[in-house]
């Protein structure tokens, strides 16, 4: 079989600091669209791939302990929604559509355990599955319940609200009948978080010079649940005003993936006063919950009880602009690359 054209997006070589555009290429590669004989792999034709936050990590030469790095000069990896043009492996036919770990590229041979759903609804969007059907949402329903425990009444404070997995942690507070706030980096994302999200309140954090004093305002009386996405001087001052028995899910944490010193947290004693559970979770260790999560989420998506925004970026060769963009947050709710459609 001929070789065909494959359109890739490599990284030219580790990257130290603020990710540019101009740390990785777009090229052109080739192709064979072919399983190997006697291989188990499977060849996807890539239609919508995720950006997110971690792959900043897996840029740099130290990497991340139990995911690696990118290799200079190969394609960068990451979750992405595809359809299976041929198999070698029995759980996977032609025209199965899938997400999971994949290549930034049209076409891409993957190893069948990187693929890790088959997906089965198809009456919403293909591209939520990176986002809200995928592994934000997923994030967002086992950080919040599973580790945030959350009660009726509770105050809820997350971080990067608007993002992929903070929109969701939100509204799923909501339908849990908690009070809610929210901070994000611009007054559209704020809006959209009052507006459309229904949170209770939200506040842009690059204009707030005493974080504590901002906290206390907006929570009188502490809180219960700090969905942590961001880190640093964010976490520090959500430690004066967290109350007793509080908890805090550690999902992320943005504001320190590209410094080469990292912040301290000063306020770490009040774990011991309050007695606050802080525990760091990733989410594949919770993919055994993914049935449950779409049994909880679908009917909401479907109502019209939970909505997701999105942030489209066509075609992959401005992949590169649309994953830089995300440390800079001028994304507005969950960025996806759309290689393909069909």
């Amino acid at each position: 079989m001929a070789e065909v054209r494959n359109k890739q997006v490599v990284l030219r070589d580790y990257v130290v600091g603020f990710p540019k555009e101009s740390d990785m290429n777009t090229v052109e590669g080739r192709i064979t669209l072919k399983v190997p004989e006697g291989s188990n792999d499977v060849l996807l034709k890539n239609l919508y791939l995720s950006c997110d936050p971690y792959m900043r990590v897996l840029m740099s030469k130290m990497g991340h302990e139990g995911f690696g790095c990118y290799i200079p000069g190969s394609p960068i990896a990451g979750l992405g929604v595809s359809k299976v043009l041929e198999s070698g492996h029995p759980d996977y036919k032609k025209g199965d559509l899938v997400w999971g770990m994949t290549k930034w590229e049209e076409f891409s041979l993957v190893p069948a355990t990187q693929i890790d759903f088959k997906i089965e609804h198809t009456d919403v969007p293909l591209s939520y599955y990176t986002g809200i059907l995928g592994m934000p949402g997923l994030t967002a329903y086992v950080g919040f319940f599973e580790v945030g425990s959350p009660k009726k009444g509770e105050n809820v404070f997350i971080s990067a609200a608007s993002g992929a997995v903070g929109q969701l942690v939100g509204q799923f507070a909501k339908l849990t009948g908690c009070y809610v706030v929210g901070s994000a980096g611009s007054k559209e994302k704020v809006d959209l978080l009052k507006n459309k999200l229904g949170f209770d309140g939200a506040f842009n954090y690059k204009e707030e010079s005493e974080l504590d004093a901002t906290l206390k305002r907006y929570f009188p009386e502490g809180i219960d649940i700090y969905f942590e996405n961001v880190g640093g001087k964010t976490l520090d001052a959500v430690l004066l005003n967290m109350k007793l028995h509080g908890r805090i899910p550690v999902c992320g944490m943005i504001s320190q993936y590209n410094l080469s010193q990292h912040e301290g947290v000063t306020n770490l004693a009040h774990l011991i006063f309050k007695r606050i559970k802080m525990e760091g979770f990733v989410v594949n260790d919770f993919y055994h919950s993914y049935s449950k999560f779409l049994e909880f989420v679908l009917p909401h998506i479907r109502e019209g009880k939970v909505v997701y925004v999105e942030d489209i970026a066509e075609g992959l060769e401005n992949g590169p602009a649309a994953l830089v963009g995300l440390y800079t947050g001028r994304n507005v709710g969950k960025q996806v690359v759309v290689v393909a459609r069909d």
